[in-house]
């Protein structure tokens, strides 16, 4: 996470990895066929704290309060993802164009994500609160939305918004996009 969240995936070889864990290379190729596996393996680990922060948050809530349920969502969300900047870098950075298998990673990630709020909208529009419609492409729009803003967030020194304005208008705009009103 260090080298690849500080210098950079193309930056750090193989040999600077088994240098700062104190390993040799056949160790590393024991665990991880190349550098690439390694690079998913994170990728997938971080995705997966995030995500199970997500369904907790949301369990406890109340299942008619789409206000709460969008702001805690997020916030789980972006609470793992900026708990440290070198996971949103190598999630959301890094880990974009290294190779087909990376981005089948990459891509299996943003699309549970999206089954995620696709699936909460449709509930709610079970329940009377949103309209009824395909949330297929809303929830895809707002994965999108929602990791570009903890890049900006996570990337920019020059930006000086607040975390919980962050939080907050990522909520908004997944308010506005199910239609809730």
């Amino acid at each position: 996470m260090e080298a690849f969240g500080t210098n950079g995936y193309l930056s750090t070889s193989i040999e600077q990895l088994c240098g700062a864990a104190g390993i040799s290379a056949r160790n590393f190729y024991e665990e991880f066929p190349n550098r690439e596996a390694l690079l998913a393996t994170l990728h997938d680990l971080l995705n997966e704290k995030a995500f199970d922060a997500v369904v907790v948050a949301l369990a406890d809530l109340d299942p008619t309060d789409v206000g709460a349920r969008a702001t805690e969502g997020v916030r789980a969300y972006f609470k793992v993802m900026t708990s440290d900047p070198r996971w949103a870098r190598i999630a959301l950075v890094e880990s974009v164009g290294v190779s087909v298998e990376v981005e089948q990673h990459r891509q299996a990630a943003l699309d549970r994500f999206a089954v995620l709020l696709e699936a909460e909208a449709n509930r709610l529009a079970e329940l009377g609160l949103i309209p009824a419609r395909d949330y297929r492409l809303t929830a895809i729009g707002l994965v999108g939305a929602i990791n570009g803003l903890i890049n900006t967030w996570t990337t920019r020194d020059d930006w000086d918004a607040v975390l919980d304005d962050v939080i907050d208008e990522a909520a908004r705009l997944i308010i506005a996009a199910i239609g809730f009103r």
